[in-house]
């Protein structure tokens, strides 16, 4: 081998070698981790937008909604009546008109047909337009749904549908797969499903249940389970049986909590028992006129005690408002419940006072409602028994009582001393 052929040998060699440590320093870059760094977005870069309504101040589009209640309120019947809304394009009960879209539900509670399919006719909803999740296929297993896991796939499947507007979950609960009572856990679960919903712009209703009893002064903050249900939620609503000025029981269906809008006023409604097709009832909802004011003050749990868990100084002190209102006799229930207002004294305190006073309250001749405190009778004739309020019920009753003494003394009511 001469010179001239050792050096083009040589120069090959270097070559080689100098491909080979490129391509091990590559190859050891490839293994570096890949470099972090805080993700930040200037506030002018953002272009403000207003919050999309499918229900305006009660059903966001992208947003997490709880619907609470106790047993027997009709949850499921309300979030049904909502769902058969949005499939139509119907009127929501203040009038405004829902944008029509696609309803997905998936319910761990009811049978689809016997149950909720039955009472979805009975709202009048587009069944075409109604969707089940029955569960996630793998190969040619069906395994129940699993949102930690199954909420891409469950995108896929709501994009072959189009236009989705409303998801339920009834109950919430079904979406947490750890403990419902823990914050972290709660979040974990609930989060793939609030991701989905912002994703694809739909309303996301979840329906759990209100603990008993009145332990806390916010409706909202007796929703069962972790506080991170309300935390996430935007709206939460709270579903719940009031005591009317007649005595008579109605449901009330009120803003307990809104991140997004208002968070007061509601609207009665009623469980009507119809018939969906020949043979087959079903429940469904017909809406009522709107009311006023917070949830704390138009709502009672199903034992009749207030939910806001007030003490009995609020409820004296709403006695006492009673006697210096009603002192005068007859009062339009109207005039009362402005007097209140103006007083700084909650409606529900009042209500309360008044069932503890006796108040009689009777249907004048043109509907309205008027209020009177029941006569309280002295003992003022020696012998003479006391009067207890509670066996009396209407005005004409005291004028007709005759109060005895071992049969023998007898006292009319025009000759007590009433105060």
């Amino acid at each position: 081998m001469n010179k001239a052929e050792y050096d083009a040998m040589a120069a090959q060699l270097d070559s080689v070698n100098t491909c080979v440590n490129l391509d091990s320093g590559a190859a050891e870059n490839s293994l570096k981790k890949p470099s972090t760094a805080v993700v930040l977005t200037c506030g002018a870069d953002l272009k403000p937008e207003p919050v999309k309504w499918l229900w305006p101040g009660w059903l966001a589009l992208g947003k997490f909604h709880l619907l609470a209640g106790a047993p027997g309120q009709g949850k499921t019947t309300i979030a049904i009546r909502m769902a058969a809304t949005v499939t139509v394009g119907e009127r929501w009960p203040d009038g405004t008109r829902s944008t029509k879209g696609n309803v997905l539900i998936w319910s761990g509670e009811d049978d689809y047909t016997d149950t909720l399919l039955p009472r979805l006719i009975a709202a009048g909803a587009d069944k075409s337009r109604i969707f089940f999740v029955d569960g996630t296929r793998v190969g040619d297993v069906v395994r129940p749904f699993d949102p930690s896991s199954d909420t891409s796939t469950l995108r896929d499947a709501i994009e072959q549908i189009g236009t989705v507007r409303l998801i339920v979950i009834d109950p919430v609960s079904t979406a947490v797969a750890g403990d419902s009572h823990k914050n972290t856990e709660v979040r974990r679960g609930l989060q793939p499903l609030v991701d989905l919903a912002s994703g694809i712009n739909a309303a996301l209703l979840g329906i759990t249940h209100l603990s008993k009893g009145g332990q806390g002064s916010d409706p909202a903050q007796r929703v069962i389970g972790s506080i991170a249900f309300t935390a996430v939620a935007r709206v939460v609503l709270v579903a719940a049986k009031v005591n009317s000025e007649d005595g008579e029981d109605r449901r009330i269906l009120a803003r307990g909590k809104s991140n997004i809008g208002p968070d007061n006023g509601g609207f009665e409604y009623h469980l009507a028992q119809v018939q969906a097709l020949p043979g087959i009832e079903a429940s469904r909802i017909e809406w009522g006129r709107a009311v006023q004011g917070t949830a704390r003050e138009l709502l009672t749990d199903p034992e009749g005690h207030d939910v806001r868990g007030e003490d009995k100084s609020a409820v004296d002190a709403a006695a006492d408002f009673l006697r210096q209102v009603l002192a005068d006799g007859l009062a339009p229930t109207k005039t009362v419940k402005e007097n209140a207002t103006d007083a700084g004294v909650s409606w529900a305190s009042v209500r309360r006072a008044a069932d503890k006073l006796g108040v009689i309250k009777t249907k004048g001749a043109g509907g309205a409602w008027y209020w009177k405190l029941a006569p309280i009778i002295r003992q003022d004739v020696q012998g003479a028994q006391h009067l207890s309020l509670e066996h009396v019920e209407h005005v004409e009753q005291l004028e007709q009582l005759e109060l005895k003494n071992g049969g023998a003394a007898v006292l009319d009511i025009e000759d007590a001393e009433v105060f």
